[in-house]
């Protein structure tokens, strides 16, 4: 049992557990100190001393996110001498920092921005000297030095307690402290799974995503192309926050007359090849499963392409273990430049498939080389974040609460309950599970008996019976559990037969190219919204979406046919994942 001790804040007399954080303590009792490098679970490092405050009787000024408290602690937060410290302190940080507001990313949901300005922030008395800003930019992770404040939120969220990979590194010291990319390694030849967690972690403009939308904006003003937008499950539950929408109002067909006023020529739901998805794995995976001795154990899902770089870069001894299903972005380009431009009579050579996406990663799975199957260029030309998408709203001038929601468009704009709840960790095993019931027993379970797989725990794991047959599964999200996972594999401690993996903690919810929020909630409210939309959804199984079946009737048979391995299948050895050695 944890002690309490008993302090004073601003003279307020408190009792609060004995490892507590002064920060921690305060908060408590609504009481504000300001705070830049410190993340809650993720960085404590007391870089910045912006949350500094005053030990009474020590004249002593302590970091207040990683001081405990003790008995008998006496704190000031708010003295002339703490103000002053606070502000020279933002000022020194200034001075390294290029200031050009007006044209950075962040301008308007900037940490560092907003605390300048809650600090009275006048004209800076130090020079200003900022590292300049040389990175590849055609790489879907940039880092501008030049807006770099060292806070050390990036370098702590990729380590081995949560991302487990360790890309970025403190380098230099004193004044030439930097931040880079770990052992001298070049960005784009790293390990580095673009999962873009730093990106939300960082609190200014140094780390972004790749902006593509200057190429679809020109595409939408070409009359010769066909724009085609896909928006992925977990978009519906967060686009709509930094455009002051709820989560009620935030809805996929409010999105659509958004997309349609910005000029898009038409607008699938990702839902559609998530469902896809959910056939041809969960027929593969019923393959593997009565035949396992012909397979590697066990299987691995292959929706997430920054678990994909993982296990390439990390572990390439369990490729075999991977699913060869292409992710729903993954599957809908090509039956976007194959079947539905077919049945359209469109020249598939003139089609631009454009994807909304929470992640920074399929920025990436959009130029891997071995994902052209269509015969076409990519089968995916474009991957745009949410933020990217907001961005795109608002230069548009659009005013999304004045819109009237629009229907997407058919076939491929049919998804079900078991597809949307794909953002959230855990989602995909149980649409799986969903299906691979009705696949073995021939008739459908509860849409909800597969309910342990769900919530934000790192490492879950559940066994079911189905028609006799017990299967053995697990759900991990974050790397860093993901790996603890693996190696528990390897060791033999524990056996699955089929594990789901996504790279960012509480699944797509939290993507690295979702709106950056610092409230710890995010993915559980996010989360919630998807299993909401599950419960009202006319369908709830994959294999009941009539879009699925009208294109298995009409165009690839049945799922593992020749055609479906040829456009929806790929094989993971085809592009080189650089290794760190591990």
């Amino acid at each position: 049992m944890v002690e309490r001790v008993n302090i004073t804040i601003d003279g307020k007399a408190v009792s609060v557990p004995e490892d507590m954080t002064i920060l921690a303590a305060a908060e408590g009792e609504d009481i504000k100190i300001p705070s830049l490098c410190f993340y809650w679970g993720v960085n404590d490092c007391g870089a910045c001393r912006i949350c500094c405050v005053e030990l009474e009787g020590s004249d002593q000024l302590v970091a207040s996110c990683n001081n405990r408290v003790y008995e008998g602690m006496s704190v000031k937060t708010d003295t002339d001498k703490v103000r002053r410290t606070r502000y020279t302190n933002l000022e020194l940080i200034l001075s390294q920092h290029e200031v050009k507001c007006t044209s950075c990313v962040r301008s308007g949901y900037c940490q560092l921005q907003e605390l300048a300005n809650d600090m009275n922030m006048g004209e800076l008395r130090f020079e200003t000297s900022a590292e300049p800003f040389v990175w590849n930019t055609d790489i879907p992770v940039i880092r501008d030095a030049s807006k770099c404040i060292k806070c050390m939120r990036c370098v702590h969220v990729c380590d081995h307690e949560h991302q487990a990979v360790g890309i970025w590194d403190l380098k230099n010291r004193a004044s030439r402290k930097t931040i880079g990319v770990s052992n001298n390694q070049v960005m784009e030849e790293s390990p580095c799974t673009y999962c873009g967690q730093c990106i939300i972690h960082c609190p200014t403009g140094a780390l972004r995503e790749r902006d593509d939308i200057d190429a679809v904006l020109s595409d939408i003003a070409n009359p010769d192309i066909t724009t085609v937008i896909q928006i992925a499950p977990s978009v519906r539950a967060a686009w709509g926050e930094p455009l002051g929408l709820s989560h009620d109002q935030a809805t996929v067909k409010l999105l659509a007359a958004a997309l349609r006023r910005i000029g898009f020529d038409y607008i699938f739901d990702t839902d559609f090849s998530a469902d896809l998805t959910i056939m041809e794995e969960g027929s593969e995976f019923i393959e593997r499963f009565t035949h396992r001795d012909d397979y590697a154990w066990p299987m691995l899902t292959s929706c997430c392409p920054a678990w994909i770089r993982y296990i390439k870069g990390q572990h390439p001894d369990m490729i075999e273990n991977l699913s060869t299903a292409k992710s729903p972005q993954g599957m809908l380009g090509p039956v976007i430049k194959t079947y539905w431009a077919e049945k359209m009579g469109i020249d598939a050579g003139n089609i631009r498939v454009i994807s909304i996406m929470p992640c920074t990663a399929k920025k990436h799975e959009a130029a891997i080389p071995n994902l052209q199957d269509a015969g076409f260029g990519p089968d995916t030309d474009y991957a745009l974040t949410v933020r990217e998408i907001d961005r795109l709203i608002k230069s548009s001038f659009i005013d999304c609460s004045t819109l009237q929601e629009e229907e997407l468009d058919s076939p491929l704009g049919i998804g079900t309950g078991a597809a949307v709840i794909f953002g959230a960790t855990g989602g995909v095993m149980e649409a799986a599970l969903r299906t691979a019931y009705k696949l073995v027993a021939g008739e459908n379970p509860d849409p909800d008996a597969f309910f342990e797989v769900r919530g934000l725990d790192g490492w879950k794991e559940a066994q079911y019976e189905i028609n006799g047959l017990v299967v053995r599964v697990a759900i991990a999200s974050g790397l860093a559990n993901a790996e603890k996972l693996i190696q528990a594999i390897k060791a033999g401690e524990v056996e699955y037969d089929f594990v789901e993996v996504m790279s960012c903690p509480g699944g797509c919810v939290n993507g690295g190219g979702q709106p950056i929020s610092t409230s710890l909630a995010r993915a559980f409210v996010r989360g919630e919204v998807l299993y909401g939309l599950d419960k009202k959804s006319e369908y709830r199984f994959s294999h009941e979406n009539p879009s699925i079946t009208q294109v298995y009737e009409e165009y690839f048979g049945a799922p593992l046919s020749e055609r479906s391995h040829h456009l929806l299948h790929t094989d993971h050895h085809g592009w080189v994942m650089p290794s760190n050695g591990k």
